[in-house]
């Protein structure tokens, strides 16, 4: 069997494409997703998360512990589709308050979701 230069070359690149698709399919999805945690805005107690029964709703539930009034609202950074902002809430020392935002449906959902002030 005599094989050509490019039939060689063509083997070679083919090889090349399934040991690198190999080698990214083999990264644990947990390394390629994680998110650094975000700071909570100073003077907030602030609990994130998605909804219940909704992976593309997320919230911010916040306690204002501070002294002034402050305003802050949920962010949430969802994949494919553009990042939404929840409701701004204001919040008098000593209220709790929490904003919702939700992402578009055809995305990928929640990857990371952050209180901003």
């Amino acid at each position: 069997m005599k094989l050509s230069m490019g039939s060689v070359s063509r083997a070679v690149l083919r090889g090349v494409v399934v040991a690198g698709a190999a080698a990214a399919l083999a990264v644990p999805a947990t390394v390629a997703t994680a998110a650094a945690p975000v700071a909570t805005p100073p003077g907030l107690s602030c609990d994130t998360g998605k909804h219940e029964i909704d992976d593309y709703t997320g919230y911010a539930l916040c306690r204002n512990d501070g002294s002034a009034t402050q305003t802050f609202w949920v962010h949430l950074v969802c994949g494919w589709s553009p990042d939404v902002d929840g409701e701004h809430v204001t919040l008098a020392p000593g209220q709790s308050g929490q904003s919702t935002a939700h992402c578009a449906g055809l995305g990928t959902g929640i990857g990371e979701i952050s209180v901003q002030p």
